[in-house]
């Protein structure tokens, strides 16, 4: 009967700790990535063959991917599928499968709230922080191509493509205007283009031709030099027809390509699962992929606050992009929600509680049995 006293211990220790399993798992309900552990219980047999009480199995988390909720901030991250995302600090790397996360001073990508540093993969594939304090200033680059298309009255005598924004090397900013007049002396279909910046000088005076209103070859790509600015331009005429008559024309400047200097005005990650950068002159650049950590097996994952995962044996883990089908796809403005599931969880409540008080009830009718025996040693 003594025995049964300890079995029934056994139990209450069990349930007790199951019931603190549960109590995690329902405060971390709305925890961000945080992954619930599942309560179950195994016997404990003694040498006679019969049980000898209960304990609790070992603890195995639910891996189970959360729902992925949509934020405004770029630099919230989650992934879609099984990976994890790498943090560095020093020679300490651990995991996440989620958070917020913000440049620090050092220009780092780190986790709000840590000096954990977002790792991204570098020339050899290997995963490292990288800083971004390198590439906040765009460069300038000079216009080198103006592509202009639509049409050109046949029967107007001087149209103006006004307001064409060009770049020197320098990033200063040249207004042009492209002013086509017809050239009354020569042969129909002859017109001469005129460039002008925006002090009104002329830059370059260039005839063109078309025949039966379509661009002559000879005259499809024209070089314009502005010897002050240092500029040496391509107009790139291969889209631009002369057939409708009357006094409305369509020729445009359809692309220039050419910037000025770029600040850094956004850090984000892209639909590729890049580190990208955004400037105020409207390009990007990438700094390279996010580095996401695919595990064999993640249940060797040990899980700490703040929805962090440490792994003793990283040789269990692949390193790999975003899109990798076995990891996954990193989305941007997305955080991941607790996988904690409370129908699962009060269901457990109500079995863990049933079980403490069946333990407790076997203690107490093996106390008054034991009771009885010394009573029945006082009668006698």
């Amino acid at each position: 009967m003594l025995s049964s006293i300890y079995i029934g211990l056994s139990g209450l220790s069990a349930y007790s700790q199951g019931l603190q399993r549960i109590s995690g798992n329902v405060a971390n309900l709305n925890a961000q990535g945080f992954k619930g552990s599942n309560v179950s219980f195994q016997s404990v047999m003694g040498q006679s063959g019969f049980g000898d009480g209960v304990t609790n199995a070992d603890d195995q988390t639910n891996f189970a991917q959360g729902e992925l909720r949509q934020t405004s901030r770029d630099l919230d991250l989650a992934i879609d599928g099984t990976g994890f995302l790498v943090l560095q600090r020093g020679d300490e790397t651990v995991y996440t499968r989620t958070g917020s996360f913000e440049v620090d001073n050092d220009g780092f990508v780190v986790l709000s709230g840590t000096d954990y540093r977002l790792a991204i993969l570098d020339a050899n594939g290997a995963a490292k922080a990288v800083s971004i304090d390198g590439a906040r200033t765009s460069q300038p680059k000079a216009t080198t191509r103006i592509t202009l298309s639509d049409n050109l009255s046949s029967s107007a005598t001087t149209f103006s493509v006004t307001d064409v924004k060009v770049y020197d090397a320098g990033g200063t900013l040249h207004t042009w205007q492209l002013t086509f007049d017809k050239d009354q002396t020569a042969a129909s279909g002859t017109w001469n283009i005129t460039v002008k910046d925006e002090t009104g000088a002329t830059v370059a005076t260039k005839p063109i031709t078309f025949t039966n209103g379509v661009i002559a070859a000879q005259s499809a790509q024209i070089s314009i030099a502005d010897a002050t600015h240092n500029l040496t331009v391509n107009l790139d005429l291969n889209g631009v027809t002369s057939f409708s008559s009357g006094s409305v024309s369509t020729l445009r400047a359809a692309s220039v390509d050419g910037y000025t200097t770029g600040t850094l005005t956004t850090v984000t990650v892209n639909t590729d699962g890049q580190l990208e950068l955004g400037y105020s002159n409207s390009q990007k650049n990438q700094l390279g992929s996010i580095a996401i950590a695919q595990f064999r097996n993640p249940e060797g994952l040990k899980q700490r606050s703040g929805g962090l995962f440490s792994s003793a044996r990283d040789e269990q883990r692949s390193i790999v992009k975003s899109g990798d089908p076995r990891a996954g796809k990193i989305q941007s403005r997305r955080l991941e929600a607790s996988n904690v599931d409370l129908t699962t969880e009060f269901s457990d409540l109500i079995l863990v509680q049933r079980g403490f008080q069946a333990s407790s009830q076997i203690i107490s009718v093996s106390n008054e049995m034991i009771q009885q025996l010394f009573g029945i040693r006082g009668q006698g």
